[in-house]
């Protein structure tokens, strides 16, 4: 397992992650919660894909966005995509562009 996402698994644990406006509306879309996007986290045992961010509202000029394929506790296959970031030395996960059932 990448150090990426054991750091990503340990924010979600910590209960460090945030949704964005645009995750939160697919959330309700797909009948999704929270927790059912920190199970899949938590399940998952790879990073499908690194991507770098082509936001123009990113805050670094490199960023980078992990897409997390995974099923939640009751099996159901969930799509993210989001970011890492580190303040003070404690890691947050912000699901930024999707948190959705995955087709």
């Amino acid at each position: 397992m990448s150090d990426i996402l054991v750091r990503i698994k340990r924010a979600v644990l910590a209960g460090n992650y945030n949704f964005s406006k645009k995750a939160r509306i697919e959330l309700d879309a797909d009948g999704l919660d929270e927790l059912d996007i920190a199970e899949s986290i938590l399940n998952a045992v790879a990073i499908y894909k690194k991507i770098r961010s082509t936001s123009p509202s990113r805050s670094k000029a490199k960023e980078y966005l992990y897409i997390i394929q995974s099923t939640n506790l009751d099996g159901v296959a969930i799509y993210t995509k989001g970011k890492l970031t580190s303040e003070a030395g404690e890691d947050t996960y912000y699901f930024l562009i999707s948190s959705k059932r995955a087709l």
